[in-house]
């Protein structure tokens, strides 16, 4: 008992060093990307495009390459791109914000848009790493380390999530305040310290776990690129002349339509697992703007909701979302793992009836108009002459921030939207609380059902899913999650006004309706086979 605690703290301990960095990183360039543009949101959300994009495309190779190589390799490589990427993207931020005028003389503007590439390219990288890491940590590692324990399992899930959840606070204020503090240059100069830091510490923690658990070093044989490749081929092949054929080809090519393959086998492994439509439901619930992400924060400024008053409402938020992964630990225990999905799905599902109830509450800025274009122009002007009504307490967005697209989904970004939204008045009471009050009394209280989905999901991808396939499907599982979070940003850009927030928020409950459902499936099917296997 006592080393199985001890490997828990040094796992622990590890992933709080990740995730600080990790969170103050992803918080930190958003911002940065802002400032470089004039407080525009255009790299951002060239940003935001990449990073969904390049995982969506490389997340089966990502977890293929977790797969095959061994733990330790695996997660130092890993480490070591992810901090060496900031480090170098921090460097060429600092010169950018130092120099930002001689160098948009140079090459008639062209090495600024070089930079604004670097910076881009750079962070996305770090973001692969990043990714990687996850899969191998937090989809491996923590399997391993636990002994194939369930009970062990879900309390160091449930752990992690809580350390998750604290860094998902404290990492963006301490370099927020260094940034407001201070300047961009030494927010930089911050970061590029910690992740030099950071990355020793991290190595230290990585390495002793490794030691401590024998366990991790036994992986199953791995077979070469090549031979594998070729063994497909060959069978897929209708002679040996075309298989001859294929081989003779430059290793280029080769190399290419085996990434290929690998890719589609891996969203083959995926789309076969008993616990396909767990994850398919997971996914489900990234396409929704009923978070704490800069949509839903950036909404409520518009509607009178001042950054203090937000900021304590994130702390609620966090709380809530701790005694979401206590209520996991405690259902799972006493109904199982996966009728603590059915319950948390609900509990879900039930609050986000306020969110929906809101739109259509005392003080909603939404426009019903919008979704009857066939009526008539008098019963038009006349819906206008109401909308407007009810609208005169919501504030127009101004310029190109109408479009928020902030890439990360943390509970921090607040700030980025006051920030942009400076030129909101402010002050200004609206004509009735009860829509914000409710829509964001429903994001609250859905939070402990969330995560404890969230960790219900996360430890039946664990528990379901052979050692040899854990990367690969994994890493089709952040393909799916990116490709999700992508369709909301989609819906944003497609309806960026405070009036078309209730469209959203409806589109964004059925989309959740949809993924929790197919869980239900899930669940309904993997009971059948427990009655029948007994």
């Amino acid at each position: 008992m006592l080393a199985a605690l001890f490997k828990a703290a040094h796992s622990d301990g590890f992933l709080a060093c990740v995730n600080q960095g990790d969170r103050m990183w992803h918080f930190a360039i958003s911002v940065f990307l802002i400032e470089l543009y004039g407080h525009n949101l255009l790299l951002t959300a060239v940003f935001g495009l990449v990073v969904a994009g390049s995982v969506l495309l490389l997340g089966a190779l990502i977890g293929d390459w977790v797969d095959r190589n061994p733990r330790n390799k695996v997660a130092h490589a890993s480490l070591f791109i992810q901090n060496i990427s900031v480090t170098v993207c921090s460097i060429v931020l600092m010169l950018v914000f130092s120099y930002k005028q001689r160098i948009e003389q140079i090459w008639d503007g062209w090495l600024t848009v070089v930079c604004y590439t670097v910076v881009i390219v750079l962070a996305d990288v770090a973001n692969l790493a990043s990714t990687a890491l996850t899969i191998a940590i937090q989809r491996d590692w923590i399997v391993v380390i636990t002994g194939y324990n369930r009970g062990h399992l879900a309390g160091m899930n449930a752990t992690m999530r809580r350390i998750d959840q604290v860094t998902n606070i404290l990492a963006p204020l301490a370099v927020g305040q260094v940034m407001t503090l201070a300047s961009n240059v030494v927010g930089c100069g911050f970061i590029l310290g910690w992740n030099l830091v950071s990355l020793i510490v991290e190595f230290f923690f990585l390495s002793r776990v490794y030691r401590i658990v024998p366990a991790l070093s036994v992986k199953p044989p791995v077979v070469d690129v090549d031979q594998t490749y070729l063994q497909r081929i060959e069978r897929r092949s209708q002679g040996m002349g075309r298989s001859l054929e294929i081989t003779n080809l430059p290793l280029c090519f080769r190399r290419f339509r085996w990434l290929v393959s690998t890719c589609k086998d891996g969203w083959r492994a995926y789309y076969r697992q008993p616990v396909f439509l767990a994850g398919m439901g997971l996914a489900f619930l990234y396409t929704t703007v009923l978070g704490f992400d800069c949509i839903t924060t950036g909404y409520a400024y518009t509607q009178g909701i001042s950054g203090s008053l937000l900021s304590l409402l994130m702390g609620v938020s966090a709380i809530t979302g701790l005694m979401g992964t206590v209520m996991f630990t405690r259902l799972r225990k006493t109904y199982g793992l996966v009728n603590t999905g059915i319950i948390s799905s609900c509990l879900h599902l039930g609050c986000l009836l306020l969110c929906v109830c809101s739109v259509f509450a005392p003080g909603s800025p939404m426009d019903l108009s919008l979704l009857m274009p066939y009526i008539t122009s008098n019963s038009s002007a006349e819906l206008g002459g109401m909308a407007g009504q009810r609208q005169k307490h919501t504030y127009p967005l101004m310029g190109g921030s109408n479009q928020p697209l902030l890439p990360d989904r943390s509970s921090i970004h607040w700030t980025n939207n006051t920030v942009l939204f400076d030129n909101v008045p402010s002050g200004t009471a609206p004509e009735s609380y009860i829509s914000i009050i409710l829509l964001f009394l429903g994001v609250i209280t859905a939070r402990i059902g969330l995560w404890s989905f969230d960790l219900t999901v996360t430890q039946l991808l664990q528990e379901n899913i052979c050692e040899s396939e854990r990367g690969v499907v994994n890493g089709v599982q952040s393909s799916m999650n990116y490709l999700m979070d992508l369709l909301h940003f989609i819906m944003v850009i497609s309806a960026p006004q405070p009036q078309h927030f209730g469209i959203l928020v409806i589109i964004s409950v059925l989309f959740i309706t949809t993924g929790h459902t197919m869980y239900f499936l899930y669940a309904h099917k993997a009971k059948r086979k427990r009655r029948l296997d007994t």
